[in-house]
């Protein structure tokens, strides 16, 4: 019994640990999920801005509303100071997760004091045709080779690969359904066929059940750790200098499908993008006509 105790302690999550540790982050991380759900926003956005506000309160052992303002741009400056170069995402939902509590409260004349955030102008990574097909093929095992082709194919993102079920892939109408993503929502994209043969000799082989790539108990996802770990085995073994992450093969998917020539809107869609402006970052100058959609894989195996 101690040793169940002494587990769920090492488990818990910052937003646990400021429930039982912080008198009134219940009742603030409930109406931070009312909040979110009146706006539609997704779960993951109530995640990340609750996580780092239950950091902040963790921190000085208080809600918000009671740590002064020099103490919270302190807090902030040392945040911005941190790394090389400093990490835009959490200081990101830090900020953010800040501005929601004060709207929350009332307190509106603190919103000023937050700094305001711009993120820099950076082009993605991008893996040409002939490393994309390398890191295919690098891993040992066939689930490892067969998540990784499937990632690029379809475009996804990490979190995307980890919740795809068997019933997500649909050979009948060679389309995937990609389910309750970012900001909660559904998109299809095209099953390459190449990847749909891969899928059922893996499933042959594995007998994966529920999700199609299984975590460590048959039934549950494989966890967007260990998704990443994958990547970043297969990047070693290929001997990649590239800052090379899951997302890397989002970023290829979509410049690959731009230079094999399809329009830069059926792009957006396939992305699941909720602007164009998000998706032209790929575009340099590209002018062609809307084509079938298809997935860049089958044209990166195609016989001349």
């Amino acid at each position: 019994m101690k040793t169940q105790t002494k587990l769920r302690k090492k488990t818990l999550t910052l937003i646990e640990k400021a429930i039982v540790q912080i008198i009134g982050f219940k009742e603030l991380f409930q109406a931070f999920e009312d909040k979110i759900l009146v706006l539609g926003l997704s779960s993951s956005a109530l995640n990340n801005y609750a996580r780092k506000v239950a950091e902040v309160c963790l921190h000085f052992n208080r809600l918000p509303k009671d740590i002064s303002e020099n103490e919270l741009n302190k807090y902030l400056a040392d945040m911005a100071r941190e790394g090389n170069p400093p990490c835009l995402s959490n200081f990101k939902f830090t900020v953010y997760g800040l501005r929601h509590f004060y709207r929350l409260s009332g307190m509106n004349d603190r919103l000023v004091e937050l700094p305001s955030i711009k993120a820099k102008k950076k082009l993605p990574v991008v893996l040409n045709y002939e490393e994309c097909k390398a890191l295919f093929k690098s891993p040992a095992l066939l689930k490892h080779r067969v998540l990784l082709a499937l990632i690029y194919s379809a475009g996804l993102r990490v979190s995307e690969a980890s919740r795809l079920r068997i019933s997500d892939v649909d050979s009948g109408r060679m389309m995937i359904h990609i389910r309750q993503s970012k900001n909660d929502k559904d998109r299809y994209v095209p099953l390459s066929p190449l990847v749909l043969k891969g899928i059922q000799r893996y499933c042959e082989a594995c007998q994966p059940v529920d999700y199609l790539f299984n975590g460590s108990i048959p039934g549950t996802p494989l966890s967007t750790e260990g998704i990443q770990w994958v990547v970043r085995e297969a990047v070693k073994k290929c001997g990649f200098a590239k800052g090379i992450s899951v997302h890397t093969l989002r970023h290829s998917y979509a410049t690959h499908l731009l230079e094999f020539g399809m329009d830069i809107l059926s792009i957006k869609k396939l992305l699941g993008h909720g602007c164009i402006q998000t998706t032209m970052v790929y575009l340099h100058v590209v002018h062609s006509n809307r084509i079938n959609l298809f997935s860049p894989i089958d044209r990166l195996y195609k016989k001349v």
